[in-house]
């Protein structure tokens, strides 16, 4: 008898209805490195090759991924038999050295819409203005009004939103610009490194510069350190008065405080970094987009925002282009799940559940043509309304990009990050004359293990050289 046939039968029926199975060539580590080295491109062979969903094995765990986008809410409405906590538990622990075993994601979900909408959003982005016009003016930047000053749009970016955010979110070093570079700069290690500490890829000085980047941060972050007026009404007093309900000892509140630092600050800097790296490399779309902010410069600060379709496209288009967060689950009983075809399928317990948006739908040539390209006005009409309507395969896509998750696992501070991001490019294109050092340059390539993180970051940066204006 070929036993190697009985085996090959016997894996066959106890896999039935379930998802293809690819194992890869190395026992137990499977894709783990392949994985890691660059998810988009290893998914994107995986769906050539399977389909749109497939399970892999990667380092002793089964991950089944989940590429049929129209199907994404449906799947993962069940937060039961699919439970988001097991995961981030072992995340927070790897990157922040963080333990919080009562850690509701719901709750604090909940929690954080109560500051994110309404009154205290137009509260939280008037204060985030403020502190953005301090910190562009002459003094601050350490510029002579009409000095030509070099930098990487990435740093350039990425420190001023950074500083911004930090100013607005936890209140504080408002008038000492040596604290806020420094608490910038640990941040900028910290976040190097921070895709290596979840895959527990770091080296011996890697891990010593996580560490020293840490301890700095959380003696900056200590919950009694930080500006907390009105703490009663802040989403930060809220947050720690929620940690102390808890039980939460005062040396893990101040751990906290670094993940929610990275969880506002962490992806607002790089988005406005690719927005204004598309804007520059594509003339026309910074023409038309100069146009429409001059429009409305008479507008008040409130009013600014609202009635800008073109800048809304190109920040659409960006984010569609960068946003590549995985969205994971894990499988705590064997459950069905419906494909948008009508196919079903067999999740099993302990396996992991993930979905990439990334892939689908936002790079999937079938719905955007030419998906790799920027296209500015791709999610414009011609009367100048927002393109709602994509399709693939005669079927209208329900959501063409998700850079903010799904329908019931939002970003609640999406629509403050989005004000953010607006403000400073605005701010930029207004008070600063803006041009590339070289004018043939091309954005830099994503840095590809960034891939699963939020939103990418560059592997190199681009020149660029400014002046504030007179």
């Amino acid at each position: 008898m070929d036993w190697s046939r009985v085996d090959y039968l016997w894996i066959i029926v106890i896999r039935r209805n379930e998802p293809p199975l690819d194992k890869g060539m190395i026992p137990w580590l499977g894709h783990a490195l392949e994985f890691g080295k660059d998810a988009a491109k290893f998914l994107t062979r995986m769906k050539q090759k399977h389909g749109d969903i497939f399970t892999v094995r990667a380092a002793g765990q089964y991950i089944t991924v989940l590429l049929d986008s129209n199907c994404y809410d449906a799947v993962l409405s069940d937060v039961v038999l699919l439970d988001q906590t097991s995961y981030a538990q072992v995340l927070m622990e790897r990157i922040f050295s963080l333990d919080l075993p009562n850690h509701n994601p719901e709750s604090e979900k909940k929690r954080a819409e109560m500051h994110f909408q309404g009154t205290a959003l137009t509260q939280l982005c008037s204060s985030m203005q403020n502190n953005l016009q301090h910190l562009v003016t002459p003094s601050e930047m350490g510029l002579k009004v009409s000095e030509w000053k070099k930098d990487g749009l990435f740093n350039f970016c990425y420190s001023l939103l950074f500083k911004t955010g930090y100013l607005t979110v936890f209140g504080t070093e408002k008038n000492n610009s040596a604290a806020l570079a420094e608490i910038y700069e640990e941040f900028r290690q910290f976040d190097k490194l921070l895709p290596k500490l979840a895959r527990t890829t770091v080296n011996k000085e890697e891990k010593q510069i996580a560490s020293s980047a840490r301890e700095k941060l959380w003696k900056w972050l200590t919950p009694a350190r930080l500006d907390r007026k009105s703490e009663h009404q802040s989403w930060l007093g809220n947050y720690v008065q929620q940690l102390q309900d808890e039980g939460v000892d005062a040396e893990t509140q101040r751990r906290a405080m670094l993940l929610q630092l990275w969880v506002t600050q962490g992806n607002a800097g790089p988005a406005a970094f690719w927005v204004l790296g598309y804007l520059l490399t594509h003339p026309e779309a910074l023409r038309v987009v100069r146009e429409e902010i001059q429009g409305g410069k008479h507008h008040r600060p409130e009013e600014r925002q609202k009635n800008t379709p073109v800048f809304d496209s190109v920040l659409s288009e960006t984010l569609r282009l960068t946003a590549a967060a995985l969205i994971t689950r894990e499988v705590k009983q064997d459950k069905k799940i419906h494909l948008s075809n009508g196919q079903e399928y067999q999740l099993r317990r302990g396996d992991r559940l993930c979905v990439f948006p990334f892939i689908s739908p936002q790079m999937d040539p079938q719905i955007h043509q030419q998906p790799e390209m920027f296209q500015f006005d791709r999610f414009l009409n011609a009367g100048g309304t927002e393109q709602k309507d994509f399709f693939k395969e005669g079927v209208r896509v329900k959501c063409p990009s998700v850079p903010w998750g799904t329908k019931d696992n939002l970003c609640p501070g999406r629509q403050f990050a989005i004000s953010a991001i607006k403000e400073l490019v605005s701010t930029i294109l207004t008070r600063f004359d803006l041009e590339l050092c070289d004018k043939n340059a091309k954005l830099p390539l994503v840095d590809p293990s960034r891939y699963g993180f939020g939103i990418l970051q560059p592997a190199g940066d681009l020149e660029i050289c400014y002046r504030i204006r007179s």
